[in-house]
């Protein structure tokens, strides 16, 4: 039976303390195994609250080097660490934040040919990556090796937390069900990243793995938390298991992260990003344009752009593979929006999944729409 020794009790005295948490739950964190790939932005604080809450082993998958342009956001390095890897760094720093457990560093980059060999060490899979292509990667071989995931991913000034294939719960792919072609992927150092987002998605992400592995809460398996961090809200999308998402024969090709040297090869052709000049000029000219939001009700009645058709994301993703509108035509521009960009991206993706191959997102949202072009807002 497993034990907590003298330090451990110490050391995890708060959580020994905590009402129906206690020594039960402590032991079920220290006898589990997390691997967590990435050791950026999420990965940082998802390993250190993992380490600290006394995770028995974890696994750290990162073939990157620390650069200066990390420090703004990977909160486990400084400029000492510059050009040293990323895992072994976080590992070294970790080590001394909880000699108790176990700490592997990884320095490879996850591919199809060794994710068998990484995932079949440990009992949880944390995806701190930052391109589509890994996370359909991680998500089939979660589905092929049978571990659940805990999702985390950031865009602009939002993100988004989701439990994937737990207890038969949905996966990546009831989400978003195809992986988009690797052109486009956006590139984080195009798109920019605000510093203290991934810390909050990461702390999340690591609450999220903490109730899987002790029994605790409820997981967000069958949900997709949104965080906007302009507004500091959050909201919640209820998302279906599509017995589809589970027919995975082989695990996919995954490109090179987007601090890689190959990142020009990850633009964007079939989603194109557009500012809200850009939208108002293709209003002028494109009399067909299609035009949808993905807000929810609520929002639309305070604000919308005119002419635009209107579907909520949740709404959206839940009636594919069905084309959620009749009346949007795939073969025709159609351009989306949402309050910032995020879900707006999400809704793209998903429509592209389906066969829509004009895909316009507005980057800045309605936000940027009203703020530049109040004159064309219509409001209430």
């Amino acid at each position: 039976m497993t034990e907590l020794n003298e330090g451990e009790v110490e050391q995890y005295s708060r959580h020994l303390s905590l009402k129906d948490f206690g020594q039960e739950s402590q032991i079920k964190l220290k006898e589990s195994s997390v691997l967590v790939i990435g050791a950026g932005g999420l990965g940082c604080p998802v390993l250190q609250y993992l380490v600290a809450a006394g995770v028995g082993k974890i696994g750290i998958v990162d073939n990157d080097v620390v650069e200066s342009s990390n420090l703004q956001r990977q909160i486990l390095f400084n400029h000492d660490d510059i050009g040293a890897p990323k895992a072994k760094v976080a590992a070294a720093k970790l080590t001394r934040l909880n000699p108790f457990i176990k700490i592997h560093p990884i320095i490879e980059r996850l591919k199809k040919e060794n994710a068998e060999s990484l995932f079949s060490d440990y009992d949880l899979i944390v995806d701190g990556t930052d391109n589509f292509s890994s996370r359909y990667l991680i998500n089939d071989a979660c589905i092929i090796f049978g571990k659940p995931l805990i999702h985390g991913s950031i865009h602009l000034f939002e993100g988004m937390v989701s439990v994937f294939n737990f207890k038969d719960g949905p996966t990546y792919r009831c989400l978003f069900p195809e992986q988009p072609d690797s052109s486009s992927i956006p590139s984080c150092a195009e798109a920019g990243v605000l510093g203290v987002l991934p810390g909050i998605i990461g702390c999340i992400q690591a609450m999220e793995a903490i109730k899987v592995i002790t029994g605790q809460g409820q997981p967000l398996s069958g949900k997709v938390l949104t965080y906007d961090s302009l507004s500091n809200s959050t909201r919640m999308i209820n998302l279906q298991a599509l017995p589809k998402s589970r027919e995975i024969k082989e695990l996919p090709d995954a490109c090179e992260p987007c601090s890689a040297p190959s990142q020009k090869m990850c633009l964007n052709k079939e989603i194109v990003e557009i500012s809200e000049y850009e939208l108002r000029e293709m209003m002028a000219e494109k009399k067909d344009l299609q035009i949808l939001d993905v807000r929810e009700d609520w929002e639309r009645l305070q604000s919308r752009i005119d002419p635009s058709l209107h579907q909520p994301l949740g709404n959206l993703v839940n009636s594919l593979p069905v084309s959620p509108l009749d009346c949007l035509i795939p073969e025709k521009d159609v351009v989306v929006y949402c309050k910032a960009g995020v879900r707006s991206r999400m809704a793209c993706e998903a429509l592209q999944s389906i066969g829509f191959n004009h895909l316009f997102n507005l980057t800045p949202g309605m936000d940027g729409w009203m703020n530049t072009f109040p004159e064309f807002t219509h409001r209430g």
